[in-house]
């Protein structure tokens, strides 16, 4: 994910600053990586790595900073599509492309784990959260519901902002819709600022869990026993910070089309790793039924099932022969993504 952001980033940039990126470095899957599109992407690396170095309050400062103005915007768009949007630019609801509604639905199906993946980071943080542990469970799950509405709007919005040629015609089609919406190029580029927001709010949050993540397996003796090691002073896995920001300063040099690999790939390892998670929960209830549980799962069995039965599914919508089966240059990158 972080390596998702690092690439996210420049590629965003360039709605604001069209022809920034300049330095032919090389040319993967036909697409030209420049120097300075590079430096976007690592440069961003590099500060979000030094803001989480410095602890979770200074990172959780500039959450708080970066959510205020996605919210500000989205209202702004989803306002103003309500008046100034056309339901008529909504049809058709679906196409009729050469591979079929079905394969359609499954192709966009095949991202939404990668939509929300984020939501791990709350149990992974769980120690630093000044929240009884029976709310944490409270507050996630009304944080994905939250996310699910916002999702949501935003695509009803862009539907009622542009049609279905525009649509095909954008390359970012949120702020291309914004833009429509108030007739204005400023519309456009808040929107992209806004995007930026969003950015910055998912890095900063998976340089939070994932750190978090690493120092606890480093712990257990699962990982070398330095990515334990915390600051002295802010009390920080640093050497797991430093690890995941080396990490994702090498993704921008594939340039834009790992955007596509990486969310492919990734949303394979998410729903194997959501997978695990179920079967985990369904044996600890037969191992260890009178485990304290803070936060009680009503009718646990029946919900464990179909989590492991949904994502077990999930996960075959992936696998060749499938409408959204991933490509060769996927199945290459997710053994090292695991790793």
């Amino acid at each position: 994910m972080v390596a998702f952001e690092a690439v996210a980033l420049p590629t965003v940039i360039e709605h604001l600053a069209p022809n920034y990126a300049v330095g032919h470095l090389w040319t993967i899957a036909g697409w030209e990586v420049k120097a300075t599109w590079v430096a976007v992407g690592v440069g961003g690396s590099l500060i979000m790595m030094m803001i989480n170095y410095f602890g979770v309050t200074t990172a959780a400062l500039l959450q708080k900073v970066v959510t205020g103005l996605i919210l500000l915007v989205g209202v702004m768009f989803v306002t103003g599509s309500l008046f100034e949007g056309e339901t008529i630019n909504m049809l058709p609801l679906f196409t009729q492309a050469d591979t079929g509604v079905f394969a359609g639905i499954v192709a966009v199906l095949v991202m939404v784990p990668f939509l929300f993946v984020g939501f791990d980071v709350i149990p992974q943080a769980a120690e630093e959260i000044n929240l009884p542990y029976n709310a944490i469970g409270k507050v996630l799950m009304m944080s994905v519901i939250l996310a699910v509405v916002w999702y949501a709007l935003i695509i009803l919005a862009t539907s009622l902002a542009l049609n279905s040629t525009e649509l095909a015609a954008s390359s970012l089609s949120v702020p291309d819709a914004m833009g429509s919406l108030f007739n204005a190029a400023w519309a456009s580029n808040l929107m992209v600022m806004a995007g930026i927001a969003g950015i910055i709010t998912s890095w900063n949050a998976f340089y939070i869990g994932g750190s978090r993540a690493i120092y606890a397996l480093a712990k257990a003796g699962m990982l070398p026993a330095p990515f334990a090691k915390l600051h002295p002073r802010y009390r920080t896995p640093t050497n797991a910070i430093f690890m995941m920001g080396f990490l994702s300063c090498l993704a921008p040099f594939f340039g834009r089309p790992a955007l596509v690999w990486i969310v492919n790939a990734g949303g394979l390892g998410i729903v194997l790793a959501y997978l695990f998670v179920a079967i985990s929960f369904m044996v600890l209830r037969v191992r260890e039924p009178d485990m304290p549980r803070p936060f009680k799962v009503s009718n646990g069995k029946l919900c464990g099932t179909l989590a492991v039965l949904l994502s077990f599914g999930m996960a075959c919508l992936y696998l060749p022969g499938s409408p959204a089966a991933l490509s060769s240059a996927e199945w290459t990158i997710l053994p090292a993504g695991r790793f």
